[in-house]
């Protein structure tokens, strides 16, 4: 029997989606289903909840948990990454208000920035734990990352030698989304988008052949007169020419541009909403509560499959039938050609029997590859602190962000990178 494994199989909710999303595809009825997660608690919950999903579906998967990683991905050919170290407390907690002390505020601190930063440091070692282990017991598998910070993860994952492709929800909404936000026509649409990971841009959108983006642009001038929650990829895509894949309260953090001391009047002017992750934490542990009954509980449970990728890729794998994704893969052979070749970048990827291939773009237009080189610089010098131990590289990925370079000076970053790797104590490896 074929094994999927999902680690942070706790993470019930997204379980729900992507192995729901297994459920329904005919050639995958003869897998085992083996959930991980270090909280025993939020694992059965998962397993209650998958089997009735199963019986619901009317599925033949089998569904497992187990209580050793090892065992849990011993020949696995995919395995599905969904962890969070340090979960809200004490990670996201320490990535906000630490910062906040020096007077540098976030909206997300989950890719980029300070918090991304420090995001990174914490979960690589266990990343390095699971290649481990999966060289050792499943070294053919297909590692799907949806871990975020999304380009360093799967950067480490592939210098492992694992298998790896980066998978996010951002792109393919993208494009449906920017048009039902403006009162556009979403049917017979095509569009080509590609950059790194939540600052991919598209670079092109047709309907019925006709170029979209004139009426896009003018529409989006419009808006802009009124408050909404999309300011801040309208101005970007005013001041840059194309509209970017995620949100603008991530946007917000990864450019010099928006949340400034010096002019405070920005965060009202583009609507961004400051410290917007730990509320989302908070609302997302209270609703846990509320529907953890109705969702493990409930016998009648339904699925329809969902638009994440994982069903549909391990599914293109398993049938030989071609699908299109957009991943995150290295930028082997400079598939986007003005991006450093040991970045991870988010292109279009065709997935079948033979894995996933990506696709040669060439040059973005030359704006767009650099902003994102401003986000990768941090990135790179992030992967080589974990891999060299070395501190110095930790305080150059912080004075190279953007963001940070632009509110503190170098001495206060490195004072605020030496606070936060004190207040991470044992969550980090010891640095020299």
């Amino acid at each position: 029997m074929s094994k999927i494994t999902f680690l942070g199989a706790g993470s019930t909710v997204f379980a729900k989606n992507v192995l729901g999303d297994c459920m329904t595809v005919d050639a995958l009825q003869d897998f085992e289903f083996a959930l991980f997660d270090i909280d025993q608690e939020r694992l059965q919950d998962s397993e209650m909840m998958l089997n009735n999903l199963k019986k619901n579906l009317h599925s033949t998967v089998s569904i497992k948990a187990y209580h050793d990683r090892k065992e849990a991905l011993r020949g696995a050919k995919y395995v599905i990454n969904a962890i969070q170290v340090g979960g809200y407390d004490p990670g996201t907690i320490t990535d906000f208000e630490i910062p906040k002390k020096y007077g540098l505020r976030q909206t997300i601190a989950d890719t980029l920035g300070i918090g991304g930063i420090f995001r990174n440091l914490r979960t690589i070692p266990v990343m390095q734990e699971f290649a481990r282990d999966i060289k050792e017991v499943c070294p053919d598998a297909w590692f799907l990352n949806y871990t975020n910070p999304m380009a360093v993860l799967t950067n480490i994952m592939l210098k492992e030698g694992i298998k790896t492709v980066g998978l996010c929800h951002s792109v393919q909404v993208c494009a449906s989304e920017l048009l039902e936000s403006l009162e556009m026509p979403t049917d017979d649409v095509q569009w080509k988008i590609a950059g790194i990971n939540h600052m991919a841009w598209l670079l092109e959108i047709t309907r019925h052949g006709e170029d979209l983006y004139p009426e896009i642009k003018k529409r989006a001038k419009e808006k802009q007169k009124e408050k909404h929650d999309d300011m801040v990829r309208f101005e970007l895509m005013d001041k840059f020419g194309y509209y970017i894949t995620e949100s603008s309260e991530h946007n917000a953090e990864y450019h010099p541009y928006f949340i400034k001391s010096q002019y405070p009047e920005l965060i009202e002017q583009f609507n961004i909403p400051l410290d917007e992750y730990p509320r989302r934490c908070i609302k997302q542990i209270d609703d846990w509560k509320k529907m953890r009954g109705d969702l493990v509980n409930d016998q009648n449970l339904k699925h329809e499959r969902s638009h994440e990728y994982g069903s549909y890729i391990i599914e293109a794998m398993e049938t030989d039938k071609p699908f299109k994704i957009g991943g995150n893969v290295l930028n082997t052979g400079r598939l986007i050609s003005n991006l450093p070749e040991n970045a991870v970048v988010e292109v279009p990827c065709l997935v079948d029997a033979s894995g996933i291939s990506p696709t040669y773009i060439g040059d973005l237009p030359e704006q767009l590859a650099a902003l994102n080189r401003t986000n990768i610089n941090t990135q790179l010098l992030t992967v080589e602190a974990a891999l060299t131990g070395k501190k110095e590289k930790i305080y150059q990925a912080a004075m190279l962000d953007p963001h940070t370079s632009a509110e503190l000076s170098m001495d206060d970053i490195i004072s605020l990178c030496d606070d936060l790797i004190a207040a991470h104590g044992d969550w980090l490896p010891a640095y020299q």
